[in-house]
């Protein structure tokens, strides 16, 4: 069915802000010199004080000015030579900008935010084409990525020399961000001089995994005919093998959530099928507490709506094991003066494998029907004023050895060809067209459990450590073949298979391959016309994208991926195997199992032949049947979706230079039309899937102006205004939906009529550089957020929603209760932010104190939205906008004397919200604040050799993620350990 509707020195490294609210220049990882020259003539001995600038002093010199020239507002980091950004990682660098934040994925860079907007608010050009690459994260970090937002850690470093970040808008920069455009370039031959080879060899060692592993790359370029032509390769490869170690939960729930507690004998039952001794039927023979003046009071404690429970709480090691490699190859060609013709071509490939083991109990989480809460008796409790548990000890308790296994591949490709050509004197053209291409692939999700069945006696004490609790059990769980086994489904000889265990939940193999497609067809020409030369510039271009996503995602058709027991002839020892050394460097509370047993998943591959996508044996829908379904699955269905959308923009801009009075001033000016026509696809759950597309279109007329004005030779004064659009996410577009009947009960649906992001943005900078090479900024900046997009949930019965209950597992009734969302537009509100920048080389102190130098950036940002918690009710939830820190920033302080270079970098981000409201009955849910530690060492040998030494994440920062305000209870508590690297660069 179809529905429509309407310096240039080798080895020097610098960060440059250009135009922006302040200007960070940073001698991160390269080196700046100073030489006196050498008298050779009695002119040159009345000069024997002159300084001549090198290496990263030159580039600071070459920075500032470009700043002032800017009319724009930003920010620009450059290596200029391979291997020299200031981190090993995009996103990592990205951070060292002012109102730059970043999240992470296994302890490295993933996604940034701007200026408090998120990864969806931010496009990426590579090359001036947009692209989006994407990849897979854990389950806390946002998982398999389907939305706008780039993920950086899909490239090496190495390939890109300059990195820009546009935080205010021009008409010839083409739309989609709210938080702002973020350039990365490529190296090109006519970047360099005449041949340059240089080859980089790092070792990574990670003090948790106790893993080294190499980092490599290289560079070779030439010019050719009198630089008229010039061929430039580059390559790099890395392998980073690293453990995540820590405690999480899947979120805290109150009281009465999944069915309540298990009462003491002589207080009503829980639910209605237990019996007067036992929670839940006889024949499960879970018994009652007694009634006793302590059991009702602990039975009470916790039921109290006021007082919440970790839903799934466990600890649990992450092994990630990633190679990444990187190509880059350019030709350049002047065939005649004022022409030029560009070839620029990018690929990488990101492999990587993640086992994700844990050792958990899952009662909290489940009702009757799972066998969860109302099968749980609470034995002894209590709880924080605030309502956070503090202790527990509990009868009934489902204990689960958990392990999953991933194998995740992105495969990223661009050709980019630009021509820039002058016309004549006053005229010029430039064209480019580009193809972006990621192709993310995740073919094996396989999850597999063994179980042990309502346990007596475990116990869980946060009061040592709100964030590591001491977890007790009543067994052995690190004994092969003891307590956890798999619990499989009988087989009936006769009448009808069960595809469960009523009141239970039995072992599990869940399988869920699954990928994601995006590509980027972009076209862009435009004209230059002095008109006025050094006066007036008008510009007037059109461009041209058509941006096609798609998502595909696969799972069992026995949806609550129930198992059999293991096959005659097979050995428990086979199917299980241990984690061993858990806990290292954590501060783990005594008596927590640092080791335990875990599915064997090579061995349960075997056994049940669980890749065979067919029926091994009983029914087809049964726990024997591992066929593998996408569209008609409803667990499956509603990640099989896709997007398109064309986008026809035209602009004309001024860029002007005047005075007022004796004040010099430069800007632009100019308007952007924008053409949004857009195609989302999804599948409805009528028929087993019913495909459903849906047509949308939207116009944005985007004026924008920016000025600068020189008040005096060293103060600018500049200022910017626009209207500022975002397409709505990805995710939020489908007309069809997913029903989730395993972990969280939940149903989502999409909204393909969104009307996207819209604000007004304005900024203003003060610029005096007071010293040269020294520079103090302070920036404002405010966007009125005229429309956002919120997912609104309600928590209804099944058989409230109007959704079929042939949907549900045989095991389920229909009065569970899921948790219902769908995306909205709703009002936005304000956003406003201050920016103060520093960077100073301390050339007045006197011996190797004038070899150091300092930066410093600090960014407050503040936005309150009303959240709307319901589309029945005009009740609001008032907070801060998602992924929005409040304050940021970032300190360094560096020594170079040309020949040794040595810097220490911090990096802090305040906490910060990713969900309004709340999950499971919390308000919030986000991130607590990191704070990160860097250093570098490098030693010139000579001219052609470096050698370096580096540390990452010297603090061995947390990530901390909270449920609650008030609570702040933990969700996510993970380390990744410390890394060091060692290495040489080399230049022929």
């Amino acid at each position: 069915m179809r529905i429509t509707n309407q310096t240039r020195a080798l080895g020097k490294f610098a960060v440059r802000l250009v135009g922006s609210t302040s200007v960070t220049a940073m001698a991160i990882s390269g080196a700046y010199a100073q030489t006196s020259a050498q008298p050779s003539s009695p002119a040159a001995d009345q000069q024997a004080q002159t300084v001549v600038v090198t290496g990263l002093r030159a580039s600071l010199e070459s920075a500032l000015n470009k700043k002032k020239e800017d009319f724009g507002i930003v920010d620009v980091i450059k290596a200029e030579d391979m291997g020299k950004f200031p981190d090993t990682n995009l996103a990592e660098s990205l951070q060292r900008v002012p109102g730059v934040v970043i999240d992470r994925d296994a302890g490295e860079g993933r996604n940034i935010t701007v200026r408090g907007l998120g990864q969806d608010f931010t496009r990426v050009r590579i090359n001036g084409v947009e692209g989006l690459a994407t990849t897979g994260g854990t389950d806390s970090s946002g998982g398999a990525n389907r939305s706008r937002g780039f993920d950086f850690n899909v490239f090496a470093a190495e390939l890109f020399s300059s990195l820009t970040v546009r935080k205010s808008s021009s008409a010839d920069v083409d739309e989609g961000s709210l938080g702002a455009t973020v350039d990365l370039q490529t190296m090109r031959p006519f970047d360099l001089k005449g041949f340059n080879a240089t080859v980089m060899l790092k070792g990574r060692y990670n003090d948790l995994s106790e893993k080294t592993d190499p980092r490599v790359a290289f560079l070779l370029s030439n010019t050719f005919a009198d630089r008229k032509l010039g061929v430039l390769v580059s390559g790099a490869y890395s392998k980073r093998q690293v453990l995540e170690e820590g405690f999480s939960t899947v979120r805290w729930d109150n009281g009465p959530s999944s069915g309540g507690w298990c009462a003491p004998m002589g207080i009503a039952a829980n639910p209605a099928n237990s019996t007067a001794t036992t929670c839940g039927p006889a024949a499960q023979g879970v018994a009652r507490l007694p009634n006793s003046p302590g059991a009702v009071a602990a039975y009470n404690a916790a039921s109290n709506p006021n007082n919440f429970t970790p839903r799934i709480p466990r600890y649990g090691r992450l092994t990630h094991d990633q190679d990444r490699l990187g190509l880059t190859a350019s030709v350049q060609w002047r065939p005649a003066a004022g022409t030029r013709l560009t070839l620029d071509m990018l690929y990488s490939k990101l492999d990587a494998t993640r086992q994700e083991d844990f050792l958990q109990a899952t009662s909290f989480s489940r009702g009757a029907t799972q066998g969860g809460k109302p099968q749980t008796s609470v034995l002894d409790t209590a709880y924080a004023p605030n309502g956070a548990l503090l202790y527990g000890s509990y009868n009934g308790v489902d204990i689960r050895a958990e392990s999953r296994y991933d194998e995740l591949n992105t495969t990223f490709t661009q050709p980019t060809l630009t021509f820039e050509h002058d016309l004549n004197e006053r005229m010029r053209l430039n064209a480019r067209v580009g193809r972006a291409t990621s192709k993310f692939r995740n073919p094996i999700q396989t999850t597999t459990t063994l179980d042990a069945l309502n346990v007596n006696g475990y116990r869980i004490d946060f009061r040592g450590n709100d964030r590591l609790p001491s977890i007790t059990y009543p067994f052995n769980v690190g004994q092969p073949g003891g307590a956890l086994g798999i619990v499989g489904v009988p087989q009936v000889a006769s009448g009808a298979q069960p595809s469960s265990i009523a009141n239970t939940s039995p072992s599990e193999i869940r399988m869920r391959p699954q990928g994601a497609n995006n590509r980027n067809d972009v076209g862009h020409v435009d004209f230059a016309w002095d008109v006025v030369p050094d006066k007036f510039t008008l510009k007037a271009g059109a461009d041209y994208k058509k941006f096609e996503f798609d998502s595909y995602e696969f799972r069992r058709v026995n949806q609550g991926d129930t198992i059999f027991a293991p096959p005659a002839g097979v050995s428990a020892a086979s199917l299980s195997t241990r984690i061993n050394g858990f806990g290292k460097g954590l501060g783990m509370p005594a008596g927590t199992p640092t080791s335990w047993v875990l599915p064997n998943l090579n061995g349960i591959a075997q056994a049940y032949d669980i890749y065979c996508n067919c029926i091994k044996s009983g029914p087809a829908g049964g726990p024997g049947d591992f066929t593998l379904s996408s569209i008609s699955n409803a667990n499956a269905r509603g990640n099989n979706r896709s997007v398109s959308e064309e986008d026809n923009g035209l602009f004309l801009m001024g860029e002007f230079t005047s005075e007022l009075g004796a004040i010099p001033l430069r800007g632009n000016l100019g308007v952007r039309y924008v053409e949004t026509q857009q195609s989302s696809t999804g599948y409805q759950a009528i028929g087993n899937g019913t495909a459903v597309t849906i047509d949308n279109d939207y116009h944005d007329v985007l004026p924008s102006f920016n000025i600068a004005a020189n008040i005096t030779k060293n103060f600018i004064v500049r200022a910017a205004a626009a209207k500022v659009m975002s397409r709505p996410q990805l995710a939020n577009l489908t007309p069809g939906g997913s029903v989730a009947t395993t972990g969280t009960l939940s149903i989502t649906s999409g909204n393909p009529m969104l009307k996207p992001f819209r604000a007004k943005a304005f900024d203003t900078s003060f610029e005096w550089y007071f010293e040269k090479n020294a520079f103090i900024g302070v920036g404002l900046f405010q966007k009125n957020i005229a429309t956002y997009i919120q997912s609104i949930r309600n928590d209804v019965r099944f058989k409230d929603t109007g959704l079929p209950l042939s949907l549900l597992p045989t095991n389920m009734t229909g009065d569970e209760i899921f948790q219902f969302t769908a995306p909205i537009n709703t009002e936005g509100g304000k956003l406003r932010g201050l920016e103060l920048n520093y960077q100073q080389p301390f050339t007045f102190l006197p011996g190797w104190g004038r070899n150091v130098g300092s930066l410093l950036n600090y960014t407050y940002v503040k936005s309150k939205m009303d959240y709307v918690v319901s589309p029945t009710s005009n009740q609001t939830v008032t907070d801060d906008l998602l992924n929005l820190s409040p304050t940021s920033w970032n300190a360094t302080l560096y020594y170079d004397d040309g020949k040794l270079s040595a810097r220490v970098s911090t990096s802090q981000r305040s906490g910060f919200v990713t969900r309004v409201p709340g999950q499971n009955n919390n308000d919030v849910e986000g991130k607590n604040k990191t704070f990160n530690v860097d250093v570098s060492f490098s030693y010139k040998v000579n001219e052609k050799l470096e050698l370096t030494l580096e540390g990452v994440n010297l603090t061995n920062e947390e990530n901390d993620q909270f449920a609650s305000r008030a609570r702040n209870s933990v969700v996510v508590n993970n380390v990744t350990g410390r890394e060091v690297l060692a290495g040489l660069r080399y230049k022929f």
